[in-house]
């Protein structure tokens, strides 16, 4: 987005990682003014607040949103705390609900500026546009896994109802549910190296996507394209998930590990603790 002529805010709880990545996204454009907000907790919607300040007095306004709010690690429900629960319900659902509460009003006067009519370009370009970053493992259930099911579930709702409540006023809410996608931290996290070899070959297209191919899957959403586009879960996976291919945690014995009431190890993303 920054490459094709927008400006961004981008925010992020570690201060001095949020503004090395702003400074990295900003290369993408001669130009391009990319500011990053450390120390902010989307658990907290006065913190979010103060963010869509910052950046609205900066840039002038907002007219894309993405809500990509997300934690995650392998654990079986066996040893998933209620805190360690909760706390995936709270970042991943109360954090994108307050990411939206926050930037709601300024998302608004976008849609109505650059709302479309189906026979001419908006004017000015497009906006009013809301983006959640989603997951696909509760299309069917994956082991080790049922914290993040059960928020991202929630946030695909979530995503529904405002897509139903403010599809009138112009504005559009959208998902983008990516499959295993290489060199993140996600899959760095909570996949071993031994297991590579084989969630590729259960990945269809039989390779991880990258990173650059679910930035076009949101540069589509918010362009001219994606103009009737609301409400629409779009699956950036190689048909991953009809395969379980590149599932987090697909790499252990199913369903042994579990009768086994193993801990999760080998991964750095993993709980321990007990009911």
């Amino acid at each position: 987005m920054v490459s094709l002529g927008c400006d961004a805010c981008i925010v992020g709880r570690n201060v001095e990682k949020t503004e090395r990545v702003a400074k990295d996204i900003a290369t993408a454009r001669p130009g391009a003014r990319v500011l990053g907000f450390g120390s902010i907790d989307v658990r907290k919607v006065e913190s979010l607040q103060d963010a869509v300040e910052r950046c609205v007095q900066a840039l002038g306004g907002i007219d894309f949103l993405i809500a990509g709010a997300a934690g995650n690690f392998l654990s079986p429900i066996t040893q998933l705390s209620t805190n360690a629960f909760k706390s995936v319900m709270d970042i991943d659902v109360l954090g994108s609900y307050n990411t939206v509460k926050a930037a709601m009003p300024y998302l608004l006067q976008s849609a109505a500026k650059h709302r479309s009519d189906g026979t001419t370009a908006p004017p000015g370009g497009t906006g009013g546009r809301i983006i959640f970053v989603s997951a696909t493992m509760h299309y069917s259930g994956v082991p080790l896994q049922t914290h993040v099911s059960v928020a991202k579930a929630g946030v695909d709702a979530m995503s529904n109802a405002l897509a139903i409540e403010m599809g009138p006023r112009g504005l559009t809410s959208n998902v983008i549910a990516p499959g295993p996608i290489a060199a993140t931290e996600g899959m760095d996290r909570l996949s071993r190296k031994e297991d590579l070899a084989k969630l590729y070959a259960r990945v269809p297209l039989g390779r991880f996507g990258t990173v650059a191919e679910i930035a076009n899957a949101t540069v589509f959403l918010f362009s001219d394209a994606g103009n009737y586009v609301n409400g629409e879960v779009l699956v950036v996976d190689g048909a991953a998930w009809r395969t379980h291919g590149g599932d987090p945690g697909s790499g252990f014995e199913y369903p042994d590990f579990l009768l086994r009431d193993e801990v999760v190890t080998g991964v750095k993303g993993g709980k321990k603790a007990k009911l």
